[in-house]
């Protein structure tokens, strides 16, 4: 099946997912009545919770999967460099574009939202910030990859480079961590120095990295 087609029944999910968890809601909140009536619109309210939470993580998981094979059609749909000034000028406009994207994720929905304390139990949206948490992990993750290839194609980008591989790597799985709320101090700040070495190393470079924030299909892998 192509993955434009998986992705869009992976968000149809979600969206009927999140309609589950609203409408339970909704019905608890207007039930008013106590005793047996209370505690069936109860039961009735946790069995759609857990339905919707299984359908959220199944689809969690399909588009970490996406996230995983890379979201470089655009990139590469660019002309090809032949001068060696070309290819240098290509790489770090490559870099850029996959570190700015990784930045953009990484702050939107990782540090933002656990500064604001989404990720806390009890807290409000928590289930929601926890899922875009994982999606933005996986593809910070896979764009930061992306990234420290396309510096290779230019030497001075590809030294500055050269000691962030390790902190790249050590991101791998940390969006499944995320996802299911066990990350912690260390993890997000694992995220922050690995994101500001980059910058940094673009910038010595003359390749400044500004955030972007991806759109809901890059963010899935589409």
């Amino acid at each position: 099946m192509p993955r434009t087609s998986r992705l869009r029944r992976a968000v149809t999910a979600l969206l009927v997912s999140t309609a589950l968890v609203a409408g339970g809601t909704a019905c608890s909140s207007n039930a008013g009545g106590s005793g047996s009536r209370g505690e069936a619109v109860h039961v009735s309210v946790a069995a759609q919770q857990a339905v919707a939470d299984e359908a959220l993580a199944a689809q969690v998981l399909a588009a970490e999967a996406a996230a995983a094979q890379g979201t470089d059609e655009a990139l590469a749909a660019e002309p090809t460099p032949s001068t060696t000034a070309e290819k240098q000028k290509f790489a770090k406009t490559r870099f850029v574009a996959n570190a700015g994207l990784a930045a953009g994720a990484t702050y939107q929905w990782i540090i933002k939202p656990y500064r604001a304390g989404k990720f806390k139990k009890g807290a409000k949206g928590r289930t929601f910030a926890l899922i875009k948490a994982g999606l933005a992990g996986a593809f910070a993750y896979n764009r930061l990859k992306a990234a420290a290839d396309n510096a290779k194609g230019d030497p001075l980008l590809s030294k500055a480079m050269a000691p962030l591989t390790a902190g790249i790597a050590s991101l791998k799985g940390l969006g499944s961590k995320l996802r299911k709320g066990d990350a912690g101090d260390g993890d997000i700040s694992s995220f922050e120095d690995v994101i500001s070495g980059v910058k940094d190393a673009g910038k010595s470079a003359g390749a400044t990295v500004t955030d972007k924030v991806p759109s809901a299909s890059q963010l899935s892998g589409g």
